[in-house]
C-alpha cells in the first residue's frame, strides 16, 4: 500500500495572466482550482497510474471541505483529520507570454503537537512492512522542524519504505531518519548540501554522499535538463523531453508518484526512470495541479532515453 502524508495541504488556485507585471493591474484570462499539497498531488497521480493510495493529512475550515469534495471520486482513500482553522489557498500565476510560473503560497493554519501526534499514531497503526510512506511538502506553522525525522523514524520502525520530498530544514531533518528514497530537485539538493550544484557531476557527487549515509535511492529532477537516478550500484541519466509547458507546478509530485508505483510493482530501474520522466513531463503539459492522464504518459514513455554514467 502507498500512503501519502500532507501536513500542509492547500487549495491550489491557478490563474493565467499574459504579460504579468509587478506594481500594475493584471487581468486573469483563465482560472482553475485543484485540491493540492504535495502528498495529495502524489495520490492523484498514483490513481492515474492505476494504483491506489491512502492520503493522510490535516484539513480545516471551508477550504478544507472544498479539498475533500474535490477529491471525491478519485481512486484513493481520503483519511484526513479535521482541525480548527482554515486550510490555506495557494495562488499560481502562469504567464504564457513570458513563460514564467509564479507561486504565492499562504503559510497555512497552525497545528499543535497533540494534533500531529494523533495523526502519526493513526498512520502507524495502519502501515505494514514494505508499505510505502511518502512524506511530502512543507510543514504547517507550529510543527517542529524535525517533524519528518520523527515521522520517518516511526515509519521505518514499522518496516515501511519512506520516500521523502521536501525542502530546507524539513528535508535536512528528515534525512536524519535515513529515508529509503529522496527526490530533490537540483535547487533543493543544493540547499541541502549548503553549496551551489550546477553540473551533473556535482549533483551526482552530492547524491552519492547521501547514499553513504544510508539512503538507498536518490532521484534528482532537473526540470528541462532531465533526471538523475543514483543508487549504490548505478547512476542513470535521462535527458528531458521537449513538450509544450502549461504549468510546472506538481511535476515533481508526479515523479514521486511514479517512483512509488514503480517500487510497489517491483519495476526494473530503467522502467522506473521511463515512467517517472513520462509522468513528470505529462504533468507539465497540464494546467494547474491536475493529474495528467495515463494515456499521455504512455505516449511519452517510448521517447525517454537513458545513459549509464
Amino acid at each position: 500500500m502507498i500512503y501519502t502524508v500532507t501536513l500542509n495541504p492547500a487549495l491550489d488556485k491557478t490563474v493565467e495572466i499574459p504579460s504579468f507585471s509587478v506594481d500594475n493591474v493584471n487581468r486573469i484570462v483563465s482560472l482553475r482550482t485543484d485540491p493540492g499539497g504535495k502528498g495529495i498531488n502524489v495520490s492523484k497521480v498514483v490513481a492515474k497510474l492505476g494504483s491506489t493510495s491512502r492520503a493522510v493529512g490535516i484539513l480545516g475550515g471551508t477550504t478544507g471541505q472544498s479539498i475533500a469534495q474535490g477529491l471525491e471520486g478519485e481512486n484513493m482513500t481520503c483519511d484526513f483529520l479535521p482541525v480548527e482553522g482554515s486550510t490555506r489557498t495557494n495562488l499560481k500565476v502562469i504567464d504564457p507570454i513570458l513563460h514564467t510560473s509564479t507561486e504565492i503560497n499562504e503559510p497555512g493554519a497552525p497545528v499543535d503537537a497533540e494534533t500531529l501526534q494523533t495523526l502519526l499514531d493513526h498512520l502507524i497503526k495502519l502501515i505494514r512492512r514494505d508499505d510505502i510512506v511518502v512524506l511530502a511538502g512543507s510543514l504547517p506553522a507550529g510543527a517542529p522542524a524535525d517533524t519528518y525525522r520523527v515521522w520517518g523514524e516511526a515509519c521505518r520502525e514499522k518496516g515501511a519504505k519512506v520516500f521523502l520530498d521536501s525542502d530546507g530544514a524539513p528535508l535536512a531533518e528528515g534525512m536524519s531518519a535515513v529515508p529509503y528514497l529522496i527526490k530533490p530537485n537540483n535547487d533543493e539538493l543544493s540547499r541541502l548540501m549548503g553549496k551551489e550544484l550546477d553540473s551533473i557531476e556535482e549533483l551526482i557527487a552530492a547524491a552519492r554522499e547521501l547514499l553513504s549515509r544510508g539512503t538507498a535511492k536518490v532521484f534528482v529532477s532537473m526540470g528541462g535538463r532531465g533526471m538523475l537516478c543514483v543508487t549504490p550500484e548505478r547512476t542513470i541519466y535521462a535527458p528531458g523531453l521537449k513538450v509544450p509547458v502549461a504549468s510546472t507546478v506538481g511535476a515533481g509530485d508526479a515523479v514521486v508518484a511514479a517512483l512509488a508505483v514503480a517500487e510497489e510493482r517491483g519495476l526494473p530501474l530503467e522502467d522506473t526512470m521511463r515512467l517517472a520522466v513520462a509522468a513528470g513531463t505529462a504533468n507539465v503539459m497540464c494546467s494547474g495541479t491536475q493529474a495528467a492522464e495515463y494515456s499521455v504518459m504512455e505516449e511519452l514513455m517510448p521517447q525517454v532515453t537513458m545513459k549509464e554514467l
